[in-house]
């Protein structure tokens, strides 16, 4: 029996060598030029780079840092959690790697810590994106955080994951100075918003409630006018105590002025509240 939607597999495996390919070039050509450490076992990698650059010609390259970090991680989540929560997540670790070690170097930002805190931030954001939309995830510290989690209950996945990575990006600061920390909590928050886009969807619309006494009215002209569905909602005013119906409507965000001017047009007293919906899929909107 079908419970849900299921794209093919090799769509998901099609995401993580993408999304570990953008990984790998802002690790590779704009936060490691830089010395920009953003957190998780990748951010280890390059300072491990940077500290041994003297003793080891071109320093200890990422890729290998990043594998023999995560090695004793991925045990511990199949002793943990099971060999089905970590094989996903063991193709895209060994996939980054293997990026990490062809990829060439370019220093794309040239020496410029603002482009390399936005757009080292926003190719990093896409690519975490799309491994996540392929429910897998590169190992490091949200595995960590993970695994944590499975003991210390009380903690959120997050919360302890902003601890892990919050620690990594201080060592930077010690390292490579505040000013490069400021520039990498930057780049960490453009990743977060960029990642959070591509998972929730990047169409947004306008989700309107409308509260009038001429609901149907209202309703009508939106239907016919707009070809949009309303949908009405049983409401009661608290304080009056009077019943009427709410009225429901999704549209996108270059149909909202018209939509409330058919509302104002109707009734010059109507309450509208307009928010933002993230995602719409279905009829008049996106395609599952």
């Amino acid at each position: 029996m079908n419970l849900g939607y299921t794209r093919p597999v090799w769509i998901d495996y099609l995401c993580i060598v993408a999304g570990t390919c953008l990984m790998g070039i802002s690790l590779q050509s704009i936060y490691d030029p830089t010395g920009m450490v953003v957190g998780g076992f990748t951010g280890i990698a390059i300072l491990v780079r940077q500290l041994t650059l003297e003793q080891v010609p071109g320093g200890i390259p990422l890729w290998l840092t990043n594998m023999v970090l995560n090695i004793p991680v991925f045990i511990w989540g199949y002793c943990v959690k099971g060999a089905q929560f970590i094989r996903r997540t063991v193709f895209a670790t060994v996939l980054l790697s293997v990026w990490l070690a062809v990829l060439p170097q370019w220093d794309i930002a040239q020496g410029d810590y603002t482009l390399a805190a936005i757009y080292g931030g926003a190719i990093n954001g896409a690519g975490i994106g799309l491994v996540f939309i392929a429910h897998a995830t590169t190992g490091g510290s949200d595995m960590v955080a993970t695994l944590l989690q499975h003991f210390w209950r009380r903690f959120s996945v997050i919360q302890i994951m902003m601890f892990v990575d919050g620690i990594i990006v201080l060592c930077g600061m010690v390292f490579f100075g505040v000013q490069m920390g400021l520039y990498a909590v930057l780049a960490i928050f453009i990743t977060s918003e960029i990642s959070d886009a591509l998972m929730e969807g990047l169409k947004y619309s306008k989700a309107v409630f409308i509260i009038t006494g001429d609901a149907g009215e209202v309703a009508q002209r939106i239907m016919q006018q707009m070809e949009r569905g309303v949908t009405g909602i049983h409401a009661q005013g608290m304080f009056s105590g009077a019943e009427r119906q709410m009225l429901y409507c999704v549209v996108s965000k270059k149909e909202i002025v018209e939509l409330k001017d058919i509302v104002l047009g109707i009734d010059r007293k109507a309450f509208v509240i307009v928010t933002d919906a993230r995602e719409v899929l279905g009829e008049g909107f996106l395609e599952y």
